[in-house]
Order: structure tokens, then C-alpha cells, then sequence
């Protein structure tokens, strides 16, 4: 009793306005995740039991070689190509290493638009069969090995990244000391180099498998059920919110169970990177034929990823551009490109609050609560979204019941943060804090403690000296994480789909709109559009892996 009132005491003595506004956060962003496992408590739906017999299995099952497969694809090129880059020379180099990164501008649902159409009776593959006298080729690509495939010429990046990352900064000693002890190049990279990279190589992975898992749009269009879309057809065409949840906490055990998977093959191992001036890994320059060879090894991915699906989307454009570019389609853009906009600046302030809060509270306890900052990427969009609406219809019918009891004149008919952009801008904000978290927390990282300190002995508090020593500092990182979150929030469509206003409408959620009414070609401008709001970012992701290596 003695130490639990010392306890108590010391807890009341440390804590501070930023302990607050700590749990604040904490409760903020764990919010949708707690209304899910509480609308878990009142039983699955009436449809529950048919879904169990009948397709559940099958739910589960496709979703599972979509992860397999996908991930066995990313590995093969993302590993591959970021090895040929970082290693060897070979024509054009500058160019495929920059465009290698370039397919993230492409969701996977509108690859996957663009890949029926190639594909298609008519289509470009068809018609150059037929030129070079092969008749007319039957190329099924709507199933599961063609999602399988979508996917991974869409991710791929997310592993390239990640490995690039680490092959840049190998260390040259373990290489040198690995071939005079015989090792040959092919050992050296499978016994030595790939060992050291694994922690970021499967980094970069478990991003593929928490994508492959929020897709809805890809597999919706080729026919493929997944657990993500049995939670769409519960919540849409069921109407039935019990089992969606069901479905919803399936889904996330799943993400989960692919995370512990990551952390436990990682175990404690880690990794070091050599430093600038450290010496760099000495760059071979192979035969000529041998450096073509390469080149396509890191040109195909560009191809299949990026360049094939835009020259179909460009072809559709220029057939429909006269019928899509209308006034309603500069409404839809300026939109989405606002509502985008607002959640990215929104996100990064609270990004902000999780990075300093825990710092500058003095309880322990709080102190590592800015892992909470990447719960919300793990949540795929769908089951997001429904953590969402659960808490914020409930908040609604509070509202509206002490509307009524207040005697309001037109109480009880108006939602207040349900269908609004309010619900909307909250959904976004937790799903993508991760995106910005990681430049900003890297960012702050490298300014160390001295300057803020400093600031502090010299009289200024805590806000002061976050606005005039941090922040211009940070500017950097914050536009860095602003457009990131910007280029993630355009792409976004099952959180979207679910949580839109009725009123507003997304270049993303039109894309999809014209595809699910068979009027593909038609969704080419709203696709270009979004690809060409993305390339500036990615373009800037590129200069930053450039100016470190």
C-alpha cells in the first residue's frame, strides 16, 4: 500500500500539460481500433453463419496467395534491380534508378484498368499479335494470377526502396574480405550481402503485404474475393455493420499476424551502415553485352510497372478527353486535391504533437508512445474506415439526443461528423501519420538535444523554442512528410469509398466510378491526373536517396 501511494505520487508530481496532451493522442489514434473490438461484443450478423459455410474460406484463402505470391514477385524485382543500380554500371543508369521509384505514382487499381484494356479484345497486345501474324491471342489477366501480377509490378518500389537504401551504404570491407577468402560475386551477395540487408529487405516487404491486403479497387474490377472486399459487400450489399466488423477484425488478426511474422524473423539482428566517408563499394564495369543484360533486368519492371499502363491510360485519353474534361471534372479535382491538401498539413501538425509531446512530458510511461504513429498504415483502409464510423455515429446520436432534449428546433435530423469531412479528414490522418512520421521523426532526430537546450537556459520555454529553433530546422522534413502524405491521401480508395460525403467526390473514387460502370476509357483523366500529382514527390524521394549516396 506504502509503494502503491509513493507510485501515486511520483505520478502526480511528473505530470504535466504535455502528459495530457500525450494521452490525448494516444487515445486519438487507438480510438477506431477500440470502437472495432467493442462492436465485436454484440455477435456477427444474421448472414454470418451462411458466409462461414460458403465463401468465408475462400475470403481468407485468396487473400493469403495475394500476399504469397505478390511478395515472392516484389522480392524478385525490387532485390534485383536495386542490386544491378547500386553495383554495376550500364547504359542509361541515372535514368532507370529515378524511374525504378516511379511506378508508386500508379495505385494498383488503376494499373489494374489499364492492364484489361492492353489485354483486351482490340487492345494493343491484340492488335500487334495480329500485325506479326499470330492471330488473335486469348489472354485472361481478370483473375488471381492476374491480380497477382498487378500487384506486384505496383509494389515492387516499396522493396527497391528499402534495399537500394541499404546496398548504397554496404560496407566495402566484408565484400573485399569475403572474395579474398574465395567467395565468388554470387556467394558474396546471397552469403554476405543479402544477410545484412535483410532487416530493411523485409521492412520494405511487410509495406507490400499491409497494400496488398487494403486493396479493394484491383480486386473488385478482376473478380477476385478477398476479405477486403467481403467487408464491402457486408457493409454495402448485406448491410450488415456486425458482420463487416466480423470480417473487419479477420482482416486486421491477419495484418497482425504478418507483423509479428516480420519482427520475428528481424529477432535482434540489425544492421550498420558505413557512414559518407566511409570507403564506397568500388562500381564494376562488365562487358558490353553483360551491361545490356543488366539494363533489362532493371528496365523491365519499369516497363511492366510504369510505362505499359501509361501508354494505355494516354491512348484512352486521347480517345475520351473531350468528354471527361468538362466543368464537374475540374470540381472533382479541385476537390480532391483540396481535401488531400488539408488531411497532409493536418497530419503533419499532429505528427508534430507525436513526435514532442512524449518528449517533453516527464511520465516514463509516455515516453515511447510514439510507435502509436504507425498503428494506423497497419489498419488496411476498409477496416479503418468502419473504426471510424462506429465512434463518430455514436457521437452523433449523443449529439443529437441532447439536441432533442434540449428542445432544438429541427433536432434529430442532421449528423454532425457521420457522412461529413470531418469523419473523412479523421480517417486519413491516422492511416497515414506513418508516412509522415518516419521524414519528420528522421529530421528531428539529426538535430539532436543541444540547441533546444540551450534555448531553454537562456529563458525561452518549451513552445518558444520549438517555433524559433525547431521548426525552421525541420522545414525540410515537414514539406518532405506534407507531400508524401499529400501523393498517399490522392491514391486512397476504400477508406474514401466508404467515408465520402455524398456531395463531394475524389479523383480516385471517379476513377473507380467509371471502371465498376464498364466505361474504362473514361477513367483515364481521372488516373493521369492522380499520376501526375505524384510525380513530384516521388521525384523528390529520388534527389534525397541520390544527395545520401
Amino acid at each position: 500500500m506504502f509503494k502503491v501511494k509513493i507510485y501515486l505520487n511520483t505520478l502526480l508530481r511528473d505530470t504535466n500539460r504535455w502528459s495530457w496532451g500525450t494521452l490525448f493522442l494516444i487515445g486519438f489514434v487507438t480510438l477506431p481500433l477500440f470502437a472495432l473490438f467493442i462492436g465485436t461484443l454484440s455477435g456477427p450478423g444474421e448472414s454470418w453463419d451462411h458466409l462461414l459455410d460458403t465463401v468465408l474460406v475462400d475470403y481468407a484463402l485468396n487473400s493469403f496467395l495475394l500476399v504469397l505470391g505478390t511478395s515472392f514477385f516484389t522480392l524478385l524485382l525490387g532485390v534485383s534491380s536495386a542490386w544491378v543500380v547500386s553495383r554495376y554500371h550500364f547504359p542509361f543508369k541515372k535514368i532507370v534508378e529515378w524511374l525504378l521509384i516511379v511506378p508508386l505514382t500508379l495505385p494498383s487499381y488503376i494499373t489494374a484498368y489499364a492492364y484489361a484494356g492492353l489485354f483486351d479484345y482490340g487492345g494493343p497486345f491484340s492488335t500487334l499479335a495480329k500485325a506479326l501474324g499470330f492471330g488473335t491471342p486469348k489472354v485472361d489477366i481478370l483473375n488471381l494470377p492476374g491480380l497477382i501480377f498487378i500487384l506486384s509490378v505496383s509494389l515492387y518500389p516499396y522493396v527497391y526502396v528499402a534495399s537500394r537504401a541499404v546496398f548504397l551504404y554496404q560496407s566495402s570491407r566484408l565484400i573485399e574480405a569475403s572474395n579474398i577468402l574465395g567467395a565468388n560475386r554470387f556467394k558474396t551477395l546471397f552469403y554476405v550481402v543479402l544477410p545484412m540487408a535483410r532487416p530493411a529487405i523485409f521492412g520494405g516487404l511487410l509495406l507490400v503485404i499491409m497494400e496488398v491486403l487494403n486493396d479493394y479497387g484491383a480486386a473488385k474490377y478482376y473478380g477476385v474475393n478477398t476479405l477486403t472486399t467481403g467487408v464491402f459487400r457486408a457493409w454495402f450489399a448485406l448491410e450488415e455493420s456486425d458482420t463487416a466488423i466480423f470480417l473487419s477484425i479477420i482482416l486486421l488478426l491477419m495484418v497482425l499476424v504478418f507483423v509479428l511474422l516480420e519482427r520475428w524473423q528481424r529477432g535482434n539482428r540489425s544492421f550498420q551502415m558505413a557512414t559518407k566517408s566511409a570507403i564506397r563499394l568500388p562500381s564494376i564495369h562488365p562487358s558490353k553485352t553483360t551491361k545490356w543484360m543488366l539494363f533489362i533486368v532493371a528496365f523491365v519492371p519499369v516497363l511492366l510497372g510504369f510505362l505499359l499502363p501509361t501508354f494505355q491510360l494516354l491512348q484512352w485519353l486521347g480517345i475520351t478527353w473531350e468528354k471527361t474534361a468538362s466543368t464537374s471534372y475540374g470540381s472533382i479535382a479541385l476537390q480532391s486535391i483540396g481535401i488531400a491538401l488539408l488531411s497532409a498539413i493536418l497530419t503533419v501538425l499532429i505528427v508534430l504533437m507525436v513526435i514532442y509531446f512524449p518528449k517533453w512530458n516527464r511520465l516514463k510511461v509516455l515516453k515511447k508512445s510514439t510507435r502509436l504513429a504507425t498503428l494506423g498504415y497497419a489498419i488496411p483502409g476498409a477496416v479503418l474506415a468502419i473504426g471510424v464510423m462506429l465512434p463518430t455515429l455514436q457521437i452523433d446520436r449523443w449529439l443529437l439526443q441532447f439536441n432533442q432534449n434540449s428542445g432544438e428546433i429541427g433536432a434529430g435530423t442532421l449528423l454532425l461528423l457521420n457522412g461529413t469531412i470531418i469523419a473523412l479528414v479523421y480517417a486519413y490522418i491516422i492511416r497515414f501519420l506513418a508516412v509522415g512520421f518516419k521524414p519528420l521523426q528522421g529530421s528531428q532526430l539529426k538535430l539532436g538535444e543541444s540547441l533546444s537546450e540551450s534555448s531553454r537556459l537562456l529563458g525561452k520555454n518549451t513552445l518558444k523554442t520549438f517555433f524559433k529553433i525547431d521548426v525552421p530546422l525541420l522545414k525540410t522534413g515537414i514539406f518532405s512528410a506534407i507531400l508524401l502524405v499529400f501523393v498517399d491521401i490522392m491514391k486512397e480508395l476504400p477508406l474514401t469509398l466508404i467515408l465520402k460525403p455524398y456531395n463531394i467526390n475524389t479523383l480516385a473514387v471517379k476513377a473507380y466510378e467509371y471502371a465498376s460502370d464498364e466505361l474504362i476509357m473514361e477513367s483515364a483523366l481521372p488516373s493521369l491526373t492522380i499520376v501526375a500529382t505524384g510525380l513530384l514527390p516521388i521525384l523528390f524521394l529520388n534527389k534525397l536517396l541520390l544527395n545520401n549516396s
